[in-house]
């Protein structure tokens, strides 16, 4: 975990900066970012109910959810992937266009076909094909594989080995995909991984990008940090540019000493300190989904466990918090801060001309965190649009009032 870190800091200072400027003297648009615009903005959000009528009541009209292995190991078409592909064309018949996420590394791996080999290689070619033949009708655009240099989304391949694995599935892919876009993600700048996708960025129809200031680590985020972002990607890559996940917390709040000393004792110990003394334990003690993914992000590597648990994001899984500084200034983590972050967000980046769509993270509350399985911790529950009931919240009337002024604008200079 410590190479990725090192890796996105590095190529961040040698690219980011100097992209950023260049960014104030190269025109805004291109031809293949006017022909995105005047087919459309993209307004999306990730992972949806099936509650279609109230998705596009909301202005909503793409909608972004993962593909399953496509396959058995016998062979077979998995029964998962026959119900995703039926799942796509009860959106498409209701206007909706999917954004689908392709399988990951790991996955292919799972099914025994390893991308660092040639004959792995061959095989996720073989399985980019299928995909993008067989869902020409159901879905209007696909992204490779998700977040490339966040460690859960990339081991146990590198970044060098990743860039390869979405780089010969976008060739593979162009000659067939008709009018769906094909593009890959990155989670925040990943300068690494954009350097190494240079060779295959002509058969990409735009870059992706995820970004959720104020929610991770405490330290603030602020708006004008979408703006450098952006920036930076389209000087750098020269695509449109998709933001394929943002969002922002609706609850959480900073926990006192006393609260993480609770929290601590739950698991048998008083003190970070006393943790560490036989942190192995202490993570075994942790709520099952937890204590699997610390083992997995450290590769098993006791001598990190402690780092991850108590210096990395995953300190406000253990103590289930939105710490002090984890926040952008004047949006709080409520209802109503979210609700105006998506109000100001929105229109900001429909005026940016390379910006060709934005997909909010995500349609619905959840129920339990994936990460440390926790019901209440806040840090992967309270992104939706509606309640874990299906109830709107303040952010879903910010975005619809957003969504429709966009489709307003859109349909009024189609007349024009």
């Amino acid at each position: 975990m410590e190479q990725f870190i090192a890796d996105q800091i590095r190529y961040g200072l040698k690219y980011l900066p100097a992209n950023l400027l260049k960014s104030f003297f190269i025109p805004k648009r291109s031809p293949e970012t006017r022909r995105l615009r005047e087919r459309e903005f993209l307004r999306g959000v990730c992972h949806p109910t099936e509650n279609m009528d109230q998705i596009r009541a909301a202005g909503i009209r793409w909608v972004r959810f993962d593909i399953p292995f496509p396959f058995d190991k016998d062979g077979s078409v998995s029964k998962s992937y026959a119900a995703f592909r039926e799942k796509c064309l009860r959106f498409r018949k209701k206007g909706i266009q999917v954004m689908a996420v392709s399988p990951f590394a790991d996955d292919f791996i799972d099914h025994g076909m390893d991308p660092r080999t040639e004959k792995g290689k061959a095989d996720v070619i073989r399985v980019a094909e299928f995909l993008i033949c067989d869902l020409k009708q159901c879905i209007g655009g696909l992204q490779i594989a998700n977040e490339i240099g966040i460690p859960r989304f990339t081991l146990p391949l590198t970044v060098a080995e990743s860039a390869e694995f979405l780089g010969i599935q976008a060739k593979a892919m162009q000659p067939l995909k008709g009018d769906i876009l094909v593009g890959y993600n990155s989670a925040g700048p990943a300068a690494d991984l954009h350097c190494r996708m240079k060779p295959w960025l002509p058969y990409m129809d735009y870059v992706g990008v995820d970004m959720y200031l104020g929610c991770f680590d405490n330290y603030p985020g602020f708006l004008c940090l979408f703006d450098v972002m952006l920036r930076y990607l389209w000087a750098y890559t020269g695509k449109p540019i998709l933001i394929q996940e943002y969002g922002y917390i609706s609850e959480g709040a900073p926990k006192t000493k006393s609260e993480k000393r609770a929290i601590l004792q739950s698991y048998g110990v008083d003190s970070p300190k006393e943790a560490a003394a036989n942190i192995e334990a202490f993570v075994s003690r942790l709520p099952d989904s937890f204590a699997r993914h610390v083992p997995y992000l450290a590769k098993n590597d006791v001598g990190r466990y402690y780092d991850l648990v108590f210096r990395s994001d995953l300190r406000q899984h253990l103590y289930k918090e939105m710490p002090h500084q984890t926040k952008i200034p004047g949006y709080p983590h409520t209802p109503a801060g979210q609700a105006r972050f998506f109000r100001d967000t929105i229109s900001r980046f429909y005026k940016i001309p390379f910006v060709c769509g934005a997909f909010v993270y995500c349609y619905r509350d959840s129920e339990t965190c994936y990460i440390c399985g926790q019901s209440d911790c806040p840090v992967e529950t309270r992104w939706g649009l509606v309640t874990c009931k299906g109830e709107p919240k303040p952010s879903y009337y910010a975005v619809r009032k957003q969504f429709s002024r966009i489709a307003f604008f859109e349909a009024a200079d189609k007349r024009n």
